[in-house]
């Protein structure tokens, strides 16, 4: 047996080896999970060099910094005995912390600065989560992060890179094919944005604040930034191996299809441009929207599933199953139990994974790579 696994059930090794699919997360299992801001848009201007601060205008980048800072799960930890600051959070999260500390973010600062009256956390139905805070003078602001296109299209105004207020109408196409371009090399797309609140129009009944639904509409866009995930070694070689043993390996993921696409193309789960149609490409939307009936025709011809939810994956293992398949499932989410308990095969993750994933499936491979499934 691989090092690089731990079997909580014995009959899942036999079940494995009879398995004609595998519908694989993409992050940290075909993916390294090392996530670095390596492109970022204000307005119209590309940053080039996504670290420097200089290209933006103070109001500008004090509103970034506040939208990192303050809307966010991670934390930033001062430097110790000359080294590097420590960020703590989920890789993207990560990533995002990182970059506003090399625009000069003074994380502790900012925190201190405004009091959070609300927090409406990131899911991954709705793709962003927001953060409603009171300021010194006042003031309401509510920041919102999320998945590129979704925020983009909640946004009427952006502001440029000095800081004037721009309407959005005449450059969302160009915004679009900024986010279509950026996904299009692998890169995940974020966006953060904001707008102003009148305070009383805030909840003040302590009950009502902790229903309180954030606006997130008539949004000003603050930035695009494109992450960098690489794809893990050997995963690639790993893929044609199953593929030459006739198992199909499928890829689902919470990311835009673009950057599926992308990623799928370089770890050799598509094989060519030919494939890049639907329904071998397919948006989580479109197939829960599917008759069961229809599902299950859909489901065997599915290669890349994006913008998928857990309950996407699930309805895919349910349809598979059906068809037929015997089917080994990734996950690492406590909302994967179900796909994973569903699946013939559960895989979860020993080092992203969460102990409600792990106790759903029967097989944990420890180092979280794709490759170690294989072996």
């Amino acid at each position: 047996m691989d090092p690089g696994v731990q079997v909580r059930r014995l009959s899942a090794c036999e079940t494995m080896g009879s398995a004609t699919t595998i519908c694989s997360d993409k992050t940290g299992t075909l993916t390294l999970n090392q996530m670095t801001v390596v492109e970022a848009y204000v307005g119209r201007t590309k940053i080039n060099h996504p670290e420097d601060s200089f290209q933006l205008d103070k109001v500008v980048s004090s509103l970034i910094h506040e939208g990192i800072a303050q809307n966010t799960t991670g934390s930033v930890f001062p430097a110790k005995d000359d080294g590097d600051v420590e960020v703590s959070g989920s890789p993207t999260e990560k990533a995002i912390l990182h970059w506003g500390v090399k625009l000069d973010m003074k994380f502790d600062v900012i925190r201190s600065e405004s009091t959070v009256l609300h927090v409406s956390p990131f899911n991954s139905e709705k793709k962003r989560g927001g953060v409603a805070l009171s300021k010194a003078n006042s003031q309401v602001v509510i920041h919102w992060k999320g998945a590129a296109e979704i925020v983009l299209a909640s946004c009427t105004q952006y502001l440029d890179s000095n800081g004037c207020q721009q309407s959005i109408e005449n450059d969302k196409d160009f915004l679009k094919e900024a986010i279509d371009d950026m996904a299009a090399r692998s890169l995940r797309c974020v966006a953060l944005a904001y707008r102003s609140f009148e305070m009383d129009k805030v909840p003040t009944d302590e009950e009502e604040l902790a229903q309180w639904n954030l606006p997130n509409e008539d949004l000003i866009l603050l930035a695009i930034v494109g992450i960098k995930d690489p794809c893990r070694p050997g995963v690639k070689d790993a893929v044609k191996l199953c593929t030459d043993a006739g198992v199909k390996v499928r890829m689902v993921t919470g990311d835009n299809l673009q950057t599926a696409k992308a990623i799928a193309m370089e770890c050799g789960i598509i094989a060519s441009e030919a494939d890049l149609t639907e329904p071998n490409i397919i948006e989580g939307k479109a197939f829960r929207l599917l008759s069961e009936k229809e599902r299950e025709q859909v489901a065997p011809k599915i290669s890349v599933m994006g913008r998928s939810s857990p309950n996407d994956k699930l309805l895919l293992v349910q349809a598979l199953r059906k068809g037929g398949e015997v089917v080994a499932v990734t996950g690492d989410g406590t909302n994967d139990a179900p796909a994973l308990h569903e699946a013939d095969i559960g895989l979860s993750m020993g080092i992203q994974g969460t102990e409600v994933a792990k106790e759903s499936s029967d097989i944990i491979i420890l180092d979280d790579n794709f490759a170690s499934v294989v072996k």
